[in-house]
């Protein structure tokens, strides 16, 4: 029996553990168990204060998007990858996971809380702000395709579709989407601004890099375990998406940051977001897209979790001998 599987009744004896990876995501992530209020953010109030207007702009549409979003990954995770998996240690992480998105979208809250924020605009901005909208209408959509439509996990098309949902949530949500918008928010920190804000945006990466690192181990598994996922029609078709997204991104930070602030413009971010897409694509096994070198070197710690064996160009024969996960 591989990872996917819809029974009841399997999954519920975690010894002998299958995939160790699983496990050992984890244990990592308990290990990591951290809470907002440890972060003492009021020291942070009067950065604020005294910053630009285009500065506490971007600050506030950062947790304008972010907080809605970790309650949409864990729409995600409950409707779209926990019900589709057998593995007893894919579910425990699965329910770390999901702790730590609630845990996210409460750091955000005592951001709102802290900070003079109004928070009906800042609650209003992903339906009010078009390029927020379409960011979250496109991650709906896959959500929509696994609770709303019949979705036969048994069926290379409905395999399709936990792939699909898996590459719109963790790669392009939490893998280049958040980490677009962690880069912006640690950069005030980098010019002594908002440390402990800072802080806190640390500990939701470290989060975020284990999310990252385990919806890249079950996609590598998924297609391991369904050769007849392995075709270049369908590896395009994730390639495109990931591509549509880096677009979405680059008209989103045009509205986060419209006339730019100290040491960063809207094109410095796309940059950044082109470079984190060419190491997603690498890490799924495609040619780099866009060239670019990273020009946020002190994000670099952040960026590159993974060192993950490449699968979409493994579609022949060679595909079994190559494809492990690491752990």
């Amino acid at each position: 029996m591989g990872i996917l599987g819809t029974g009841i009744e399997e999954g519920l004896l975690l010894k002998p553990v299958k995939y160790q990876w699983a496990m050992d995501l984890y244990d990592q992530a308990v290990a990591n168990t951290w809470f907002p209020n440890e972060v003492q953010l009021g020291e942070d109030i009067a950065d604020f204060k005294k910053m630009t207007d285009e500065e506490r702009h971007a600050v506030t549409f950062l947790v304008s998007y972010f907080n809605p979003n970790e309650l949409l990954v864990n729409k995600a995770l409950a409707f779209g990858v926990y019900p589709y998996l057998n593995a007893a240690e894919a579910h425990l992480y699965l329910a770390k996971q999901m702790w730590e998105e609630a845990n996210h979208c409460m750091s955000f809250e005592y951001v709102l809380e802290t900070f003079p924020i109004d928070r009906e605009e800042a609650y209003n901005s992903h339906i009010d702000v078009p390029s927020m909208a379409r960011k979250e209408e496109f991650e709906v959509r896959y959500i929509r395709r696994m609770t709303q439509e019949h979705l036969d996990i048994t069926t290379t098309q409905g395999k399709q579709e936990f792939i699909r949902n898996l590459v719109a949530y963790n790669i392009i949500l939490e893998g280049i989407w958040f980490y677009s918008g962690f880069m912006v928010a640690l950069s005030f920190r980098q010019r002594n601004l908002l440390r402990n804000f800072g802080s806190l945006v640390d500990w939701i990466v470290r989060d975020e890099s284990l999310h990252l690192k385990f919806g890249m181990n079950l996609i590598l598994t998924v297609l391991e375990e369904n050769p007849d996922l392995q075709t270049p029609e369908f590896a395009a078709e994730i390639k495109q998406m990931i591509l549509d997204a880096v677009e979405m991104e680059e008209q989103y930070n045009n509205d986060l940051l419209p006339g730019g602030i100290l040491g960063l413009n809207a094109t410095y971010i796309n940059q950044y977001v082109k470079y984190l897409a060419d190491r997603r694509l690498e890490e799924l096994g495609f040619e780099p897209e866009y060239h670019v070198t990273n020009p946020a070197k002190w994000m670099a710690a952040a960026n590159d979790t993974l060192e993950l064996v490449n699968f979409f160009e493994s579609i022949n024969t060679s595909y079994e001998s190559n494809a492990k996960a690491s752990s």
